[in-house]
């Protein structure tokens, strides 16, 4: 079954420590708080992608159907190392206490989520073998949509928004960067765009946004060392100031990520070779596309005011 990080962690066997820090980890981005994961064994995960369906018609009386069987493609989805080290001058643990610790292993989860997130939309493997494909590689064809022509981009218009949704089967969320969001929190207060545009109050008093009933979810997030979703893409008409929006369908059997476990959290003690403390976290983990219409991007989307 495929769970939150943040529910597996309310559920799994380590330690309280190890429980938090994978909370903590999990709360760093929108996705990471979203996408479900399943645990696997060994270091991949093999599964068959639905291609092609088999053929059937209709048929007359003493006629006989036409044979066919539909195309399934087997995908092999590997797990990927994302970590780091963290150390600790044991002259801060000493005059701050061990709460100082925290606060800088807090850093490191932070940027961890980050650069596991940005690999989740951007991630390349034929640039660097250590990352995973996203959605960008991996979404071609009917499931890439161009917003227009126009040489740096077109305003994101609603109705090719509703498009891109409609490309997608059981859609569950958008997926956008933080700028792109406030270009939907302003087209909610206008008459002529706001139509299926909320936004309502969290627990929190933030604004959270949804679209057609879609939530609306944050690639990048505040002090973010990596620019996911930035208005710095090529566009179908030339130039590199447009950004993308992406529709998905998380879940078992659509789009989840996979893992062989919750994040491990090591504290390795003080070192041998300098006077510091030092933690280590790691976590194996990957993304299965398991449907072929599980995701869809629509791209070069100008920084400028949403159109209905």
């Amino acid at each position: 079954m495929a769970l939150t990080l943040i529910e597996a962690a309310k559920v799994g066997s380590g330690t309280v420590y190890q429980r938090a820090v994978v909370t903590t980890f999990a709360q760093q981005t929108d996705i990471l708080r979203t996408l479900p994961f399943s645990n696997i064994a060994g270091n991949a995960l093999k599964y068959n992608q639905e291609s092609v369906l088999p053929g059937v018609a209709f048929r007359g009386v003493n006629a006989s159907y036409t044979p066919s069987t539909g195309v399934i493609n087997p995908i092999v989805e590997p797990l990927v190392i994302a970590g780091g080290d963290l150390d600790v001058d044991k002259f801060i643990v000493d005059t701050e206490g061990p709460a100082a610790r925290n606060i800088h292993e807090a850093m490191k989860l932070k940027h961890i989520g980050h650069l596991w997130t940005n690999a989740f939309l951007k991630g390349d493997q034929s640039a660097d073998p250590t990352t995973l494909d996203g959605l960008q590689r991996r979404l071609v064809g009917s499931q890439l949509i161009s917003q227009g022509s126009t040489s740096g981009g077109d305003p994101l218009s609603l109705a090719k928004l509703d498009q891109l949704i409609d490309t997608v089967e059981d859609p569950t969320h958008l997926i956008m960067s933080r700028a792109m969001r406030r270009r939907f929190y302003t087209a909610s207060r206008a008459q002529t765009v706001g139509g299926h545009i909320v936004f309502t109050l969290n627990s929190m008093g933030t604004p959270v946004g949804s679209y057609a009933g879609l939530p609306l979810l944050v690639a990048d997030g505040l002090g973010d060392v990596y620019s996911t979703l930035a208005f710095n893409e090529a566009s179908a008409g030339g130039g590199t100031t447009g950004t993308s929006i992406y529709c998905v369908s998380f879940g078992e059997g659509k789009l989840h990520g996979i893992q062989n476990a919750i994040p491990s959290v090591r504290d390795l003690g003080e070192l041998d070779a300098t006077p510091a403390f030092r933690t280590r976290m790691e976590w194996y983990a990957g993304i299965a596309l398991k449907h072929p219409r599980a995701a869809a991007r629509l791209w070069g989307v100008s920084d400028a005011a949403i159109i209905a």
